[in-house]
């Protein structure tokens, strides 16, 4: 998208009418009506995300060593960090406008919009020169990327001075600041309302107040990518998302390892949550940034980048949320998971269905494998079929094409010897697949059990 540079010819005016002189070319006439609250989170969030990618010095993305790194086109990183730039200037001018609309003088602008704080209030002036910041950074990118292709030491200086520019400007840090803690009051309520009725002790009570509002902020940050999934949105630019959440779950750990080395009692609850919350993180961590998000801006295909990230964004969020039911059950054992997060039992339900119907679909492959002259292929194929139309959707997005491809295979197949093959590579994909959803934490209190008729 070209951006023309305009000097609009005011002499006296607002900073908010500069805005909308210098963004007329960017952003589109027709605005979708937006709250500045959320407007402030989301811009607030993008800026996050930017700051992150651009921090080569903990690049979240897999490892790599340094001669693939300086050999390497990072074309795709520059595109991404200038996408981003245009939406962060969209959402700029938005919120200006947002705020001029909903304020009725300019001095209460931000009187009620922001966390009370003064650290987090924001001037008109401060939403200028982030605008200006943004205009001049979004031109040197498109100048940069004429210049494709770009390797790491174009990157890593662009990297350094796109980042010394934005912390300039006074909104960037403070933005920034008010999204992280609006995620932080992302607990579910009756989380909270647990925290306030006090049945802890001082010391246990403080450590919750301090390490709870850090998973809020992390669970927050991943439902904007699961939204983002859910209304099919472009999702690469989650990658810039996913560097900040990978930063918040460093810095959680960190925090919850200091205050184990300080622990006192180590036969103490709070103490073993604490721990298993930092194992927990640390293999989840792992299983995305070093496997299901590792080179992700070379891959074209749509289908797979929505079933990686879809695949990173699940097993993070479960894997937090179930670390927090276990805090929650350290104040009240009777605590239902469900009552947290309603979505436990739709996934519960979900996983049972799924779980059996694959069970029956694996039992059903492996003993036409052993008896392929005598098992009816009519009976397999009428399970298979209510296996795609029923149960396959709740597997990882991931799984559907595999599963698809050995089905397809299987009802083009018609000489009963050439399906033996076929059918035992489908039985251990199934064996595995079946382990994996076992595997699944809301179904960590319900061990299987095979269904009587078959």
């Amino acid at each position: 998208m070209d951006i023309a540079v305009i000097t609009p010819e005011i002499i006296e005016t607002d900073e908010f009418s500069l805005i909308e002189a210098e963004e007329e070319t960017i952003v589109p006439a027709v605005l979708a009506t937006v709250s500045a609250e959320e407007l402030i989170f989301e811009l607030g969030l993008w800026l996050s995300g930017l700051e992150s990618f651009l921090n080569i010095q903990n690049h979240a993305f897999g490892e790599e060593n340094r001669s693939k790194a300086a050999s390497r086109d990072w074309t795709k990183e520059f595109r991404l960090t200038h996408s981003t730039l245009l939406q962060c200037s969209s959402l700029n001018f938005k919120l200006a406008q947002a705020l001029k609309n909903e304020s009725a003088s300019e001095d209460e602008l931000l009187g009620d919009l922001i966390a009370s704080d003064k650290t987090f209030e924001i001037t008109p002036k401060d939403i200028f020169n982030l605008s200006m910041s943004l205009k001049e950074a979004i031109l040197l990118s498109e100048g940069l990327l004429r210049a494709a292709p770009l390797k790491f030491g174009e990157w890593t200086s662009w990297s350094k001075s796109l980042t010394e520019k934005l912390k300039k400007v006074s909104a960037f840090e403070k933005l920034i600041k008010s999204a992280e803690k609006t995620g932080e009051q992302f607990l579910p309520a009756p989380m909270q309302n647990l925290l306030r009725a006090k049945n802890l002790s001082a010391a246990t009570e403080a450590d919750l107040k301090l390490v709870l509002p850090r998973f809020g902020k992390i669970l927050k940050w991943l439902d904007v990518i699961a939204q983002m999934v859910k209304q099919d949105k472009p999702l690469k630019p989650t990658l810039l998302i996913f560097a900040r959440v990978y930063e918040q779950v460093q810095e959680l750990t960190e925090y919850i390892n200091n205050r184990l080395l300080r622990f006192q009692n180590e036969e103490d609850e709070l103490f073993g949550a604490l721990d298993g919350a930092v194992y927990v993180a640390s293999i989840e961590l792992k299983k995305v940034y070093q496997h299901e998000l590792t080179g992700l801006t070379d891959i074209r295909p749509t289908p797979l980048v929505r079933a990686k990230i879809e695949s990173a964004q699940g097993l993070l969020n479960d894997s937090f949320q179930q670390t927090l039911v276990s805090f929650a059950w350290l104040i009240d054992p009777t605590l239902e998971a469900r009552s947290l997060f309603p979505a436990f039992q739709t996934k519960l339900e979900q996983s049972l269905a799924l779980r059996e119907s694959l069970w029956r679909v694996m039992h059903a492959v492996q003993t036409a494998e052993k008896n392929p002259e005598t098992y009816p292929i009519e009976t397999l194929v009428k399970k298979l079929n209510f296996f795609t139309e029923e149960n396959m959707r709740f597997l990882m997005y991931k799984d559907w094409e595999t599963v698809e491809r050995f089905i397809e295979e299987i009802l083009k197949t018609q000489n009963k010897k050439d399906l033996t093959p076929i059918l035992h590579r489908f039985g251990a994909y199934l064996e595995t697949l079946f382990g994996q959803v076992n595997m699944r934490g809301v179904l960590a209190n319900h061990p299987f059990q095979p269904p009587l008729n078959q």
